[in-house]
């Protein structure tokens, strides 16, 4: 699980995701290098395993490229987009508008992590290309059907600070406190991170902390 790409300190596309799911197991796969399969993180790899077979064809007019390597200087951001499709632009003939297309396990879902992903993929586009990136899509499995995402001001905006708190957890080697809650459960880390039982002895290091300093004369 690369944090860091060893040429020039650029971070990887797939950390935004982690990051706006929980910044603890950001922190634990990146920069403490821990990672559990279970079920669900074994059904998505095997998903982006089919798709990211590299390879371009085209399909319906349109020419499709799969596991097409990216980057942003700008950002320092580096990965790799499941699917880019290059569709014609009809006010200007022979022009081509990347339009990536990222794969995940599950249902159809507005979820933020997702779209935030896809839009830095987008601007690693934009500044491979030189042109637009306006429009992206995530497919879900399990609903069989895309979510059409917009790379608005604000989507971009939101992107752009996620990669900004990445730096920060990686560069200082931050491991945040545990933030129990209801998608504890639905994470692998779990065993790793520990999440009650941590933030239990938290509380109870503030405690006793204050019960000393207010006995201090």
């Amino acid at each position: 699980m690369s944090d860091l790409s060893e040429a020039d300190n650029a971070l990887p596309l797939s950390a935004l995701q982690h990051l706006l799911y929980c910044e603890r197991q950001t922190a634990l796969i990146h920069v403490e290098r821990v990672w559990v399969e279970d079920g669900a993180t074994a059904a998505g790899r095997l998903l982006h395993d089919r798709a990211d077979t590299p390879g371009a064809d085209r399909r319906r007019g349109l020419r499709v490229v799969r596991s097409l390597e990216l980057r942003c200087e700008r950002l320092g951001l580096f990965g790799r987009a499941d699917t880019v499709e290059y569709h014609p632009e009809p006010a200007i003939p022979g022009h081509l508008r990347p339009f990536p297309v990222e794969y995940k396990r599950g249902r159809l879902k507005n979820e933020s992590a997702d779209r935030v992903q896809l839009c830095a993929q987008a601007l690693c586009l934009e500044e491979m290309h030189g042109v637009p990136v306006l429009q992206g899509a995530i497919y879900y499995d399990a609903s069989h059907r895309r979510c059409l995402v917009d790379f608005d001001r604000t989507l971009r905006e939101r992107t752009e600070a996620a990669v900004q708190r990445l730096r920060e957890l990686i560069v200082r080697r931050e491991v945040p406190r545990p933030q129990p809650g209801p998608k504890c459960n639905r994470c692998s880390l779990r065993p790793a991170c520990l999440p009650e039982t941590i933030a239990h002895h938290e509380r109870a290091r503030e405690y006793l902390r204050s019960l000393m300093e207010a006995s201090d004369p």
